[in-house]
């Protein structure tokens, strides 16, 4: 098999990434030094030994041997809110906003009118049955379940399925979406920092 080929179709199963792009990408790393694509090759390799998966909000980080993120980890942050999220990026660019200071859960994707895809259900019901119980290690119940989901058709069906998941405890939820701010497409990954202050300042019971 070819390697340029073999290569540029792996390249290209990455987001927003096509074969073109792919094949682009083959050529730059060929005309680049050894020694740059030894240091890309030793990064791709040890990422899964440096980077670890949150057990309470699912995001990944670089916390060492640490089972919880610094979000998590944080006790100044209000555990009456839980805030939840498409993916690592949009968690980011909230806290770039420097608005929110609650928790977080990144479902992991989106799901689409046509049945694919799939977000993290179960992992979401253990935190929120976690955080209703309360307890010496989360003194303070989930109030408000914030979705903060992209206004796309896909953010939307998410939404409604995160509802239904949802139901059995709305005696004890508040569950709010994301207010004006966002236009209609957007994804929260490329808004800017007033757009989801204003966003989240205008959020509402759904």
């Amino acid at each position: 098999m070819d390697r340029i080929d073999e290569l540029a179709r792996a390249l290209a199963k990455l987001p927003g990434i096509g074969p073109r792009q792919g094949k682009r990408f083959v050529y730059y790393l060929l005309s680049a030094p050894e020694s740059e694509r030894a240091r890309l090759a030793a990064l791709i390799s040890s990422l899964g030994n440096d980077v670890r998966q949150c057990h309470e909000c699912q995001r990944f980080h670089t916390g060492g041997s640490a089972d919880v993120c610094l979000y998590c980890a944080d006790r100044g942050r209000d555990d009456s809110l839980l805030m939840l999220v498409e993916k690592d990026q949009d968690l980011a660019a909230i806290e770039r906003a420097g608005t929110y200071r609650g928790r977080y859960f990144v479902l992991g994707g989106v799901l689409t009118l046509s049945g694919k895809g799939a977000i993290r259900d179960k992992e979401l019901i253990r935190l929120v049955e976690k955080r209703l119980s309360g307890g010496r290690l989360v003194p303070t119940r989930v109030q408000e379940v914030v979705l903060a989901l992209s206004a796309t058709s896909e953010g939307e069906h998410t939404a409604d399925h995160v509802r239904l998941l949802l139901a059995p405890y709305r005696d004890h939820l508040k569950i709010s979406t994301l207010g004006r701010g966002l236009a209609t497409g957007s994804e929260l990954e490329y808004s800017d920092a007033e757009t989801l202050r204003a966003a989240l300042a205008g959020r509402k019971e759904a």
